[in-house]
C-alpha cells in the first residue's frame, strides 16, 4: 500500500513541473509582447514628436488703414471678393 501513495505523489510532481513550464512560458510570451507594443509605441511617438517641431509657423501681417473714427480697418472701403 506504501508504494501505491508513492506513485501518485510522483505523477503529482510530474504535472506540477509541465504546470510550472506552461505558466513561465505563456509569463514570457506575455512579457514579450507588452515589450514589442511598448517600444512600437515609443517610435511612434518620437515620430510624431520630430513632425510637430518641424513646423514652422510665419506670421502674417495685414495691411491696415487707420479710419478718422480711431478704429483699425483692413481695407478701407471693403473691397469687394465676388
Amino acid at each position: 500500500m506504501a508504494s501505491k501513495v508513492k506513485r501518485e505523489k510522483q505523477r503529482n510532481q510530474v504535472k506540477s513541473r509541465f504546470y510550472y513550464i506552461f505558466w513561465g512560458a505563456a509569463t514570457l510570451s506575455v512579457f514579450a509582447g507588452q515589450y514589442y507594443v511598448g517600444s512600437g509605441y515609443r517610435k511612434m511617438s518620437e515620430a510624431v514628436e520630430r513632425i510637430t517641431n518641424g513646423i514652422i509657423v510665419v506670421p502674417i501681417e495685414v495691411e491696415r488703414k487707420r479710419t478718422g473714427d480711431g478704429l483699425w480697418h483692413p481695407t478701407d472701403p471693403p473691397k469687394r471678393i465676388w
